[in-house]
């Protein structure tokens, strides 16, 4: 008979919280190297493709709390990733665009993102990936 820790340790709700804490933790350590959290990483990634997008309209995105996006955009901002400015269709809103080292960031933030992932799945034969990828999709995508 197993213990009590032992049976919620075995269940796959647990081991695959636990393979996605590891897997954030890695990418977030990874996209620190360009100064970025990972909240502020999907922010100017949604930025870049919604973008020139207002800034409501991100948070609501991205479900991220109005006081929140202010100091994430701030960041993103003096970092000189975004610009904020009135949008011409309301000028009673902000209008937030990606810039050029916004999207080199990005570029540079995929990279090491995807270098995180082959360390996460480096235990796995490229095959094994694979089927995990379709495994995780099916469940992903399941009703």
């Amino acid at each position: 008979m197993t213990s009590p820790l032992q049976h919620i340790q075995s269940l796959p709700t647990w081991l695959v919280g636990r393979v996605a804490a590891r897997g954030r933790g890695l990418v977030a350590d990874a996209i620190a190297a360009e100064g970025l959290k990972l909240m502020q990483h999907a922010v100017l990634a949604a930025t870049a493709e919604y973008g020139p997008v207002a800034q409501a309209d991100l948070g609501r995105r991205l479900a991220v709390d109005p006081k929140d996006m202010v100091g994430i955009l701030n960041h993103l901002q003096d970092a000189g990733l975004v610009l904020r400015a009135p949008d011409p269709a309301d000028r009673r809103k902000n209008a937030v665009t990606v810039t050029p080292d916004g999207e080199a960031v990005l570029r540079r933030c995929a990279a090491l993102a995807e270098a995180a992932n082959d360390e996460l799945l480096s235990p796995l034969a490229p095959q094994e990936r694979q089927q995990l990828m379709a495994l995780l999709t099916r469940l992903h995508e399941a009703p």
